[in-house]
């Protein structure tokens, strides 16, 4: 999941719900840092036998608010345009959206771009997730109720002592905030972070995210120990080429999440997105 969504991916993973905090502290003692990197040990393992989904998103940022329904397959993701401002699409756009998937089932090289720019997405993830049990430093907070039980409540800060291996890495040196792992089964469901002072990092493209920004995530269990995420805030200012500002304000929220046949390819979500029955669908999810 997509924006500049993509220009923080390590922090693109949890989200933002009201809690009540106990402090009953676990026994035997926790260590805080242990049991984020088995939490992200979890994340990596499940991302490599991830199954594909079908499922709705809606985005509204500072100048659309569009909902979509995506359909994972082995080809890369494939989406269909369904609303605009929690409406369906006129008669016109709707057609015009028709055409796009058409042309789009008549070029491979589209999809295989797209593709392409996914997985180096992901493998950006994967490696800022890596990290972070070594980049930041954590503390035991309390227990939090969530929607699967109890979580952890960790707080986190900069490790002083932690040296990026390259520059999307750096974007850890700049956050502090509070994580949410689920006792049950140590994965990480929220995660609420702070940019504390401004930070330069490199994903193919130079940016400047200022101090003051927030990421605020939340992913939950759908169905069959699937962990998805489910919503995202993010309110980020910067620089582009350290020349170009840029203000993101944006939130996405993803849901009805179905399964879909693991082997199935890009042409034929085509077809199924194509004939989807919208009479139904919640088109603000």
């Amino acid at each position: 999941m997509r924006c500049i969504a993509a220009a923080v991916p390590g922090l693109l993973l949890f989200a933002l719900m009201p809690v009540e905090f106990s402090q009953t502290a676990p026994s035997p003692p926790l260590d805080p840092t242990a049991l984020v990197r088995r939490a992200v040990q979890h994340r990596l393992d499940a991302a490599k036998g991830h199954q594909p989904v079908r499922y709705l998103v809606h985005r509204v940022d500072e100048r659309h608010d569009n909902t979509k329904e995506i359909i994972e397959t082995k080809d890369g993701d494939v989406a269909r345009l369904i609303a605009i401002n929690g409406k369906p699409l006129p008669a016109d756009a709707d057609k015009a959206e028709m055409e796009r998937l058409d042309n789009l089932a008549q070029h491979p090289e589209l999809q295989l771009h797209r593709h392409k720019v996914e997985k180096e997405d992901a493998d950006r993830v994967s490696h800022i997730m890596s990290l972070l049990p070594d980049a930041l430093l954590y503390q035991f907070e309390g227990m939090a109720p969530c929607p699967s039980g109890q979580c952890y409540r960790l707080s986190f800060k900069p490790n002083p002592k932690f040296s990026p291996p390259d520059l999307e890495a750096n974007i850890l040196t700049g956050v502090d905030g509070e994580v949410w792992i689920d006792q049950a089964q140590e994965r990480l469901t929220r995660l609420d972070a702070n940019f504390i002072k401004n930070v330069d990092i490199g994903f193919g493209i130079l940016f400047k995210l200022n101090k003051g920004g927030t990421v605020s995530l939340q992913q939950t269990n759908v169905g069959n120990n699937d962990w998805e995420l489910t919503r995202l805030t993010l309110h980020v200012t910067g620089k582009i080429l350290l020349v170009k500002s840029f203000s993101n304000q944006v939130t996405e929220d993803a849901s009805h999440f179905a399964p879909v046949a693991p082997n199935l390819n890009y042409r034929d979500a085509i077809q199924l997105l194509k004939k989807a029955d919208l009479s139904a669908t919640p088109y603000t999810p």
